[in-house]
């Protein structure tokens, strides 16, 4: 019985943290999934005073948080056109500690940007339209999933 409990344990020490660094990276995949892509794009009410702070109040609910987060990315393309960039990558970046790449497409995209300085819950956003190639960050390096977006280019 004691070996048994020592190999248990042995083998809890080692796999624990990779299990762990993976749910990380499926609740980022799935974050992304429900944060950043809007495809079809969808209309909110006139109360919400335009896209960004419709979305940007499902967001912060989403996340928990009532925290105002400076800017916010939307792609408006489908999973597929997305997912397919973070299918191969080169780059390793640092300052993040992820594997990114930057899309070889311009995709449709909405940038939401903090408009006011208030305190939550006065978040107020000004919508950008825009076409642009991303910089995303992805799950690994080979036939990895977007798990963020770190910028446009």
């Amino acid at each position: 019985m004691a070996p048994a409990a020592a190999w248990l344990l042995l083998l809890q020490l080692i796999l624990e943290p990779a299990l762990v660094m993976n749910i990380g990276v499926q609740m980022a995949m799935r974050n992304f999934r429900d944060l950043n892509i809007d495809y079809p794009k969808v209309s909110y009410p006139d109360d919400f005073q335009g896209y960004c702070n419709g979305l940007m109040a499902y967001v912060r609910g989403k996340k928990k948080n009532w925290y105002c987060p400076e800017i916010h990315y939307v792609i408006h393309a489908s999973w597929g056109a997305i997912r397919k960039f973070c299918k191969h990558c080169e780059n390793f970046c640092d300052n993040y500690d992820q594997y990114c790449t930057v899309t070889r497409d311009a995709l449709p995209l909405t940038i939401c940007s903090r408009a006011t300085k208030q305190p939550p819950p006065g978040c107020h956003y000004n919508d950008t339209v825009t076409n642009q190639r991303l910089y995303l960050l992805c799950s690994q390096k080979d036939e990895g999933e977007p798990i963020d977006i770190i910028g446009t280019y």
